[in-house]
């Protein structure tokens, strides 16, 4: 029978219908060739080769273009939706199609605004057999706006001290990447005292007087716009405290007592994250990183644990010197709690992240486009998973199929279409979407209905060329719907190919696993379905392999002779080999001295550079072969030289004076190669105890031939000799005979003899065993004896075979014992063993610590003082004593939640322990147990104590409502940690000007009960910031922030109308006359003074006491002006004068300050370096000027700004 590829027809029952379905689909699953001449009349549906990504930020100054490429039979047409709606593109004349695709071009550079085209995008690409369609495009610009302007005061501190330095970045699309650096542009050094967060805050875990600077800046740089903002400098000033006295003792009398004293070391708090427990959300495949930064003196150090398993080997990073683990690749296994620890010598605090493992949809089996031919049947399957499980939406030509037209050979069953007697007319495209909270996935896939006769898509009479005894491969590409069913042939008369001999792919391509010469021939390939049959014919030839019949050889030379190194080949008569000779697996020297003929290479003149491998290789157009040849160049002397090697090895070696415990060892040396023998190593080896391993025996000098040996008993020696001089160590020599010792009682005891009890009632009894080698004889045993430490009893002993434990039961709870153990064999025994003490079992205790009294210190700490317990009630090793602590909750409270209790251990005897971490305002309970190598006592009586009232937690929201043209309002939430009583709420505004610059601030008290409150009065159109916190009777707490304007005065432009009437009145004009003329006079003053050399007082005072917010840069600390935009007023167009450091309008001139921003890089031709230095011109992009107004938030690139100052 011939060899076939097709479905095999079974009668199934009902009940196996799933299988039928599986192979329907494995049988309907035919992918359309892309072969041009096939595609040229073969209808096809659309597919989308090529889109935009899902979330795509475009640059606010570049053409946005917006991809969409798709195939398919007729050329597909595109059209889109934009936000859910049909998007016409003929309507804008910004937008165009690129022809013969569905791609957007949306012109922005001569006119119009990114921003008028954000939106959800999605295309369409429909011919007659369907509709595909793109993912959703989420198309926004990319935005860098400028920092808020805000008065940052200096900071003195204590030397010690923590510190956080706040960065807040405006928020950018992307996000920004965050960094510091002085006025010079220079990154500022972290270690593990210092290091920025991942929210861009810099942290000190303790000051130092080094940390004294004035230009803490910190950065945002966005990518996307290629442009970088800068925050206003932070001033940090650290006290030491030698000059904190001098301080103090300028300003008190010789009566009057100071000193300030050292700043104290102090165990490790967390900076970040707040509390013990924090929770971490992360998306399956992201990068998780965690972060724990803390302070103390010394400065801490960070370690990370899993608490309920490992982290992953291949996928933990430690980053910002081990406060950061990041985990990449994260799958849902990574859940759980992560536990951070800072320790120092006074101490260690921990901190617990929960982190948990969601997943966006990810595919397990994405659908695959079908080609049917009509009545057959077929499925698509879409299966996906995530975290939470998504859910499958099906759609036909992009609609959903619930609403599409009614198909009845389609049964759709969850994840599964199910194909039924398909029609030609049916074709279309299918859209399976999985989405859950996280994400979504968007597939398409089409069903192909078509009726076509097989095709053969390979060219016909081709020609196989194939090396004997290799496998040959005859491909038969093929198409057809339904799918062909495949038949080789050999030869013009039809013979079959057998399944026993040849292997035959789904592919169509036949394998001949060893093509022998007979294997020649013609074979044909027929591909049959009910429409009709095709048939291809190939030809196969067989040769002769190529074989090197005569090889290289090694040769060693004279340095000046001749070599010749001959390679003769075999070879199939109608290939043509080429001979390829090579030098070290690289071309041979292009040198007169090397010459190859047909069978020969031959290198005359030799010299040391000559030596190597060189190889011969042969090439056909179907196998290569080589062989290779070790040339060594020498040189040409007279008379042989002295060999200088190592030692021959000895031989002929005798055991002489054979007694018990010494055997007398002789041998004959070998030939010292002209080195003489320093010393000869013996070792031996125990053939009944340890065969095949040698062990060092002795050494003796290179002038004795004998060695007397001492032996062990029972042993069955063998003995070698190896002989060393200043070259090296010789060989082995043979083996002697062996020589087995007389057995004898053990020398010596079991070692490491320990007694510790597991259960109360116990004492096992342990012990390192003696080897073989150690036995000394047959027979080898343990004698283990026992008494009580503090009794009169007799010693109990008990002989056990070779083992290295023993228990004894029925003991006292933890009494200490006397044990010794003793070797014994069939000889003997060893000598009187030491004696060693052990202890039985330990108990529970069974007292609880009496007296249990609480102070309470502050509103979070409190410290416990308990009596001991007696010593005789611990009844085991007093390991500490334990605190659990409990926080009293509400009855609604407690049915909600079970009770968390916190536990603290106090190692050894300590009698007082102090409780920190306590929530303010809160009714505690605490119990004291004792605690042995077994576990725990009975608790102490439960003592309650209440802490007091601390400063709350900042005000849960806040947030501006009802904004009128004179007043706002706000509302807000209480604190969610009140930490006591409320009495009222403090609210700090203060107005912002167009430059970003702070206003008065107004300070105003609100009773605690309220929720809301209106501000009146308040200017129209102007920007307000509010500072918003809560206080109880103990302080102020931690305050929260929000901006809002009030609403424009339509009557403005009225106003502005009446101050033009008021500038044209009399008193008016000469009001500023007056002060025209005394500007004038003072000029001259100012200019005359000035003529008459040296700088005049006023200019030196404004040099001392100049405002920080406009002070020009000096050459001392090299600051600049801050980065400012295209889109600013009129006079920040103007160019700077020569020299000029600062965009305002105080200038300072060249002689006064001589660097400037160009000597940080080469001229405005340099660049920012990755790490963010400075070194010129960060990017030359010049950006567009906007379309209207100066109110655009987009910063321009610093350097096209600091132009301006060369």
């Amino acid at each position: 029978m011939p060899l076939k590829i097709m479905p095999k027809k079974k009668h199934l029952s009902a009940g196996r219908v799933p299988l039928i379905l599986f192979l329907c689909q494995m049988i309907g699953a035919l992918d359309v060739p892309l072969d041009p001449k096939l595609l040229d009349d073969l209808v096809q549906p659309p597919t989308i080769t090529q889109q935009s990504p899902k979330d795509y930020i475009v640059d606010p100054r570049e053409n946005i273009v917006i991809q969409c490429e798709a195939k398919g039979k007729p050329p597909p047409s595109f059209s889109w939706t934009r936000n859910g709606t049909h998007f016409d593109i003929d309507k804008d004349p910004l937008v165009t199609m690129k022809p013969g695709s569905g791609t957007l071009i949306i012109n922005i550079i001569t006119e119009g605004k990114a921003e008028t085209y954000e939106g959800v995008y999605q295309c369409t690409a429909r011919n007659e057999r369907g509709a595909a369609v793109s993912n959703n495009i989420v198309v926004r610009p990319s935005r860098s706006p400028l920092w808020t302007k805000e008065r940052l005061e200096p900071i003195t501190l204590r030397n010690g001290q923590s510190l956080v330095l706040p960065c807040r970045p405006p928020i950018g699309l992307p996000p920004a990447i965050i960094f510091w650096m002085d006025n010079s542009f220079q990154r500022l050094p972290q270690s593990e005292r210092v290091s920025q967060g991942l929210n861009g805050d810099l942290y000190f875990s303790n000051v130092l007087p080094e940390d004294t600077r004035e230009d803490y800046i910190c950065y945002a740089r966005f990518n996307h716009t290629q442009t970088i903002q800068q925050k206003q400098p932070i001033s940090l000033k650290v006290i030491s405290v030698d000059e904190l006295n001098d301080t103090l003792a300028a300003n008190l009398s010789d009566t009057e007592f100071y000193g300030a004293k050292p700043n104290k070391e102090r165990p490790p708090t967390f900076l970040t994250p707040e509390g013990n427990e924090s929770l971490k959300e992360e998306l399956r495949g992201n990068v998780l990183s965690l972060e724990c930064i803390a302070e103390g003196l010394p400065t801490p150090i960070i370690y990370w644990i899993k608490e309920d398993g490992t982290l992953p080997v291949n996928r933990t990073f430690y980053r910002n010197f081990k406060k950061t683990l990041q985990i990449t690749q994260v799958t849902e296994a990574d859940s759980g709690n992560y536990q951070c620890i800072a320790k120092n010598p006074l101490g260690a605090v921990h901190h617990t992240i929960a982190v948990t493992v969601k997943a966006a949809p990810y595919w397990i089996a994405a659908p695959q486009n079908l080609v049917l031919s009509p009545g057959e049947n077929g499925t698509l399957i879409c299966r996906a998973n995530g975290n939470p499980k998504p859910r499958i939406a099906w759609l036909t030509n992009g609609v959903p199929i619930e609403i599409a037209p009614e198909d009845p050979s389609r049964k759709i069953d969850g994840d599964t279409i199910i194909f039924s007697n398909v029609q030609e007319r049916l074709s279309a495209v299918y859209q399976c979407n999985a989405s859950n909270e996280y994400g979504y996935l968007l597939a398409n896939a089409f069903v192909n209905v078509l009726a076509e006769p097989p095709r053969i898509l390979t060219s016909a009479n081709m020609l196989y060329q194939v090396i004997a005894n290799r496998p040959a491969f005859l491909d038969c590409a093929f198409f057809g719907s339904p799918l062909p069913a495949i038949e080789w042939f050999k030869g013009t008369r039809g013979s079959a190919l057998h399944e026993d001999i040849y292997v035959l792919h789904d592919n169509g391509t036949l394998e001949i696993p060893v093509a022998q010469k007979d294997s020649t021939g013609t074979y044909t390939c027929v591909a049959r379905n009910k429409l009709g049959m095709a048939k291809n014919e190939v030809h196969l030839e067989i040769k002769d392999p190529t074989r090197i019949i005569k090889q290289p050889e090694h040769a060693v030379v004279q340095r000046g002779s001749k070599v010749s190194f001959e390679c003769k080949v075999k070879h199939d008569h109608t290939l043509i080999p080429t001979i390829v000779w090579l030098k070290d697996h690289g071309e041979l020297p292009n040198e007169e001295r090397f010459s190859v003929d047909k069978d020969h290479l031959v290198v005359t003149d030799v010299s040391d550079d000559d030596g190597g491998t060189y190889t011969c290789t042969a090439n056909t157009t179907l196998d290569r072969v080589s062989a290779s040849a070790v040339l060594r160049v020498v040189a040409p002397t007279p008379t042989p030289a002295p060999i200088y090697d190592v030692p021959n090895p000895p031989f002929d070696l005798e055991l002489t004076n054979q007694l018990d415990k010494s055997v007398q060892l002789t041998w004959t040396p070998g030939d010292d190669n002209n080195s003489p023998i320093t010393k000869f190593i013996i070792e031996y080896e125990d053939a009944m105890h340890e065969a095949g391993v040698w062990h060092h025996q002795a050494e003796v000098s290179g002038t004795q031939t004998t060695a007397q040996l001492k032996l062990s008993p029972y042993v069955n020696y063998s003995f070698r000799v190896m002989a060393e001089n200043s070259i090296g160590r010789s060989v082995p020599s043979e083996a002697s005979e062996q020589y087995l010792t007389k057995a004898a009682e053990p020398d010596q005891n079991p070692t490491a003899v320990e007694g510790l009890g597991t259960e109360p009632d116990n004492l096992v009894i342990t012990w390192k065993p003696l080897n073989g080698f150690e036995s000394n004889g047959p027979g080898l045993q343990y004698k283990v004896s026992w008494r009580q430490k503090d009794g009169d009893d007799e010693w109990t002993s008990v002989v056990v075979a070779n083992v290295s434990k023993y228990i004894v039961s029925g003991t006292p709870t933890f009494v200490p014992y006397l044990i010794k153990v003793q070797a014994l064999n069939d000889v003997g025994f060893a000598p009187e063993p030491a004696v060693v003490m052990g202890h039985s079992g330990e108990d529970l205790p069974m007292v609880a610590p009496g007296n249990v009294r609480v102070n309470v210190v502050n509103s979070t700490l409190a410290e416990v003082h308990w009596d001991p317990v007696p010593l005789k009630s611990v009844r085991g090793h007093l390991q500490g004593y334990r605190i659990y602590y409990w926080k009293v909750q509400s009855s609604s409270k407690r049915n909600r939640r079970h009770i968390e209790k916190k536990i603290l251990t106090f190692q050894g005897s300590k009698t007082h322990g102090m409780l920190p971490g306590l929530q303010p305002y809160s009714h505690y309970f605490l119990n004291v147990r004792v605690v042995n190598g077994k576990g725990e006592g009975p608790a102490s009586s439960d003592r309650g104590f209440h802490t007091p009232e601390g400063v709350p937690s900042a005000p849960s929201s806040l947030k501006i409502v009802n904004p009128t043209l004179d007043s706002l309002t706000l509302e807000w939430d209480p604190p969610s940690h009140p930490n006591g009583v409320l009495t009222e709420y403090t609210l700090k505004y203060q107005p912002i000007n167009s430059t970003h610059e702070l206003g008065p601030l107004v300070d105003l008290k609100i009773p605690a009960n309220k929720t809301r409150w209106t501000l009146k009065n308040l200017n129209f159109s102007t920007r307000y910031k509010f500072y918003f916190y809560a206080q109880t009777s103990v302080g102020s707490g931690s305050q929260i922030t929000e901006e809002a304007i009030t609403t424009v005065d339509e009557g403005k432009m009225a106003m502005a109308s009446r101050q033009v009437d008021i500038a044209t009145q009399g008193w008016f004009i000469g009001l500023m006359c007056a002060v025209a003329l005394l500007i004038l006079i003072l000029l001259i003053v100012c200019f005359v003074r000035r003529n008459k050399g040296g700088k005049y007082p006023v200019k030196e005072k404004e040099d001392a006491h100049a405002d920080p917010e406009i002070q020009p840069m000096k050459e001392d600390d090299g600051t600049f002006g801050e980065y400012r935009s295209f889109e600013s007023d009129a006079e920040d167009h103007k160019p700077l004068k020569k020299g000029s450091r600062t965009p305002s309008d105080r200038t300072v001139k060249k002689e006064d300050s001589d660097d400037s921003l160009v000597d940080y890089g080469e001229g405005v031709n340099g660049q920012f370096n990755e790490d963010g230095s400075f070194i010129g011109q960060y990017s030359g992009k010049k950006e567009k000027e906007p379309a209207e107004g100066n109110e655009s938030s987009e910063a321009p690139s610093p350097v096209n700004a600091m132009n301006s100052f060369v």
